[in-house]
């Protein structure tokens, strides 16, 4: 059976009371990876549910495609609603924890009367009678009122919350602040308290979280310029981001540091106050809980503010204001991805409404008023931007990589030519020993260096220079001095040292080629070079699965990616810690810095290693399969010299283009067609809906389970090869048995929307 990954990095965006939807989209998502984990582990009896639909889903691909596919969730990236959301799923994948208490407490808690600060009440059924007027007016979407948009038993319910909410006080955000930071904690507890699973990652594999948080404020950023050489701007963007390193355990950060999170990216302006890192104090002192970290955590988000004793005075607000789709802090995770075998790569984003409260066309032919106009601008417009900028950029990449491939098998004939005439026929002849293969290799890539000509010495100069700010990337993380200026400082200093110690002496292959200074400091620092090896030893297996028995390649493709993990392993920032105070003191030679960094990353006991793993897969591979391989891991200096100049000197992070799906109502028209309007109540009265009735959240809850499962399966069977395809109409059976499974799950829970089951089972069928 071949063996592949379905990776995905999920990106949520915000959505106010929508975020009872997603949770429902997300509890789907990680029912999914629950599924997998037990397919993988042969445990049937742990998948019920839609969780045995999914598990069922696997098996069938497994017998009818020969495919054993895994989903795994590693990178979730988040704003406001989205943040919240991500926050909690991140917990749920990273230490096995539960989400189903939180169903609950999205239900019972995500209510005006939950969030509502006391102070903020109507004191009494009299208090600004006056306002009644305006909750009618507000009760109306569109022309509608909530006699035409509510359920009849649930009408008295809405408009006693939206009189509520309306005669609040006003010019004060009427969601009480330490109460939503109380229930973030409360849900993190429920979740702690829950029973425990194994991860649902395998070991060594990273999950990486990233929330988006808008600091009022601003802090300062330096720019470096023409004239003036440098400027300093203000920076409002921040990114709160956490990791387990592929670790498992307790928690994937203190519960203190997700909740501050989680509740600054959700400060809906108007709605919730601005959060403050002193409300988090009080909150914690109330419940006597412990914060050991906070020092150092809140150094890590805010290093501005903390180096000027103002981390306490950071006024932060919902993340989404400006960065409501956070792709990039998800683009730039791959950087650091661990790999065992074939990896399919997946952006997926989750929009619960995608037509958002400003409709284009016709149908809103009317000029916006003064106050539509301003809100529009401050709220609407500035999250609703579309993503083309994003997907332009995943695009770009992948054609960067389309194009690599393509180079790549035009060259391959000539390529090969030369390591055939180079060693000789005899060379498929010989067992391929530990020692051979670095004899071969050090062989291949003398003559490869002395092919390329003059072209020799720009090649070798953008290793160098990619070597060193790859060096630089490391230290300056490991510094843990945040800003530009500090990375360039370190650059300056490794670039000195590289020159000062003639490391850098690179002439083209007729003058000499390469130093011996130079080759030996390639071979102690050159990641990158190894990296693409080996990918480009993966990406040939690869190519050669269709032709080859899949149980001969596998001990091949097994040594490959286990060695590609080791290297990887080395990529980590967190490795390097006892450099800080080095990295940090560092004002002169930075050569005893440099032995340092090379000791620490040891990468000639990997080349060993990986040498012995390959020999011994070698070993076992017939002549046939053993010459396309061998050939390749031989012949890559000569495709390096004639790729690397077309990447700018970067490596490509995983092996195949990254494609891009998006979760939202309107995708998921199985059930019903229509999209957010013709399912969801949450959209009415600009996204808070959800707030106004348990019925509502029951309702968007429910609808978004099934929207995550009919999308999650249009997902995984997109996962599979060209040609292979499950019978006909069983995808229609499949997403038909994980509605009904849903329903089956949730109808003795969901008391609030009997109705809806009923209409449900009818549209299903």
């Amino acid at each position: 059976m071949r063996e592949k990954e379905l990776r995905l990095a999920l990106v949520c965006y915000g959505g106010i009371s929508l975020a009872v939807y997603m949770h429902g989209i997300t509890k789907e998502i990680w029912r999914l990876a629950r599924a997998s984990r037990a397919f993988h582990a042969g445990d049937p009896a742990a998948a019920t549910g839609s969780e045995a639909v999914y598990f069922a889903l696997f098996e069938e691909i497994e017998a009818e495609t020969g495919l054993k596919l895994r989903v795994l969730v590693d990178i979730i990236a988040g704003a406001s609603a989205g943040g919240i959301n991500g926050i909690f799923l991140g917990q749920a994948i990273s230490t096995g924890q539960s989400l189903e208490p939180l169903t609950q407490l999205w239900l019972d808690s995500a209510d005006i009367e939950a969030l509502v600060d006391p102070k903020q009440a109507p004191t009494h059924r009299f208090t600004k009678v006056w306002a009644l007027p305006l909750a009618w007016m507000a009760g109306r979407r569109d022309g509608e009122d909530i006699d035409q948009t509510v359920e009849p038993g649930e009408r008295e319910e809405v408009r006693a919350k939206l009189s509520h909410f309306i005669r609040s006080r006003w010019f004060e955000p009427p969601f009480g602040g330490e109460r939503f930071t109380g229930l973030i904690l409360d849900a993190l507890a429920a979740m702690a308290a829950s029973p425990r699973e194994p991860r649902l990652l395998p070991p060594g594999q990273p999950l990486d979280l990233f929330v988006t948080v808008t600091d009022f404020r601003g802090h300062p950023e330096r720019l470096t310029l023409n004239s003036p050489p440098e400027v300093v701007e203000t920076e409002h963007r921040v990114i709160v981001p956490f990791s387990d390193h592929g670790i498992a355990g307790e928690t994937l950060a203190d519960p203190a540091e997700l909740a501050f999170a989680g509740r600054a990216t959700s400060s809906f302006p108007g709605a919730f106050p601005p959060f403050m890192v002193g409300e988090l104090d009080r909150v914690l002192e109330t419940r006597k809980a412990s914060w050991p970290g906070r020092a150092a955590f809140l150094k890590r988000i805010l290093p501005r503010q903390f180096a000027v004793n103002a981390a306490e005075s950071a006024v932060l607000i919902d993340g989404s204001v400006l960065n409501n789709a956070p792709f990039r802090p998800a683009i730039e995770a791959l950087r650091e991805r661990p790999a065992r075998r074939q990896v399919d790569r997946r952006f997926v984003y989750i929009d619960p409404n995608p037509r958002g409260a400003l409709v284009f066309g016709a149908t809103r032919s009317e000029v916006p008023g003064f106050f539509q106009t301003i809100l529009g601008a401050v709220t609407e417009l500035p999250r609703a931007q579309p993503i083309r900028d994003n997907l332009e950029e995943i695009a770009t990449r992948s054609r960067q990589i389309e194009r690599m491939r393509s180079i790549i098998a035009g060259i391959r004939p000539e390529v090969e030519k030369q390591v055939e005439a180079l060693f000789g026929y005899t060379l498929f002849l010989d067992s391929p020993t530990a020692a051979r293969l670095a004899t071969w290799r050090r062989r291949a890539q003398a003559a490869a260096a002395k092919s390329a000509g003059y072209g020799y010495a720009a090649y070798g100069h953008l290793k160098i220079n990619g070597v060193v700010e790859a060096i630089t990337d490391l230290l300056y993380h490991a510094g843990g001095e945040p800003g530009g200026q500090h990375w360039r400082r370190i650059r300056g200093h490794i670039a000195e040292a590289v020159s000062a110690r003639g490391f850098d002496d690179m002439q083209s292959s007729l003058a000499g080629g390469a130093s011996r200074a130079t080759i030996g400091f390639l071979r102690t620092f050159d990641l990158g070079f190894r990296l693409r090896r080996l990918r480009l030893l993966a990406r040939r297996i690869t190519d050669l699965e269709g032709d080859q028995p899949e149980a001969e390649l596998s001990g091949i493709r097994e040594a490959i990616y286990e060695s590609l993990a080791e290297y990887l392993e080395r990529k980590r920032t967190d490795r390097y810690g006892a450099l800080r105070d080095a990295v940090q003191g560092l004002r002169g030679d930075a050569g005893p810095l440099l032995d340092a960094l090379g000791t620490a990353m040891d990468l000639k006991a990997l080349d060993s290693r990986t040498e012995a793993r390959l020999a011994a897969a070698f070993a076992g591979l017939s002549r046939d399969i053993k010459r396309p391989i061998l050939l390749t891991y031989l012949g890559f200096p000569y495709f390096d010299v004639a790729t690397l100049p077309l990447l700018q000197g970067e490596g490509l992070d995983e092996f195949d283009p990254i494609k891009v799906d998006r979760i939202c109502p309107d995708d998921a028209a199985s059930i019903r067609s229509g999209g957010a309007e013709a399912s969801l109540k949450g959209i009415q009265f600009n996204s808070f809906g959800a707030f106004f009735s348990r019925a509502y959240r029951e309702n968007d809850y429910l609808w978004g389970r099934l929207h995550g499962a009919e999308r999650m399966i249009d997902i995984v069977l997109s996962a599979l090869e060209p040609g292979m395809t499950l019978k006909a109409g069983r995808t229609a059976a499949i997403k038909r048995a994980a509605f009904l499974a849903i329903l089956d799950e949730e109808a003795e829970k969901l008391t609030a929307v009997p109705g809806l089951f009923e209409t449900l089972r009818r549209e299903i069928g």
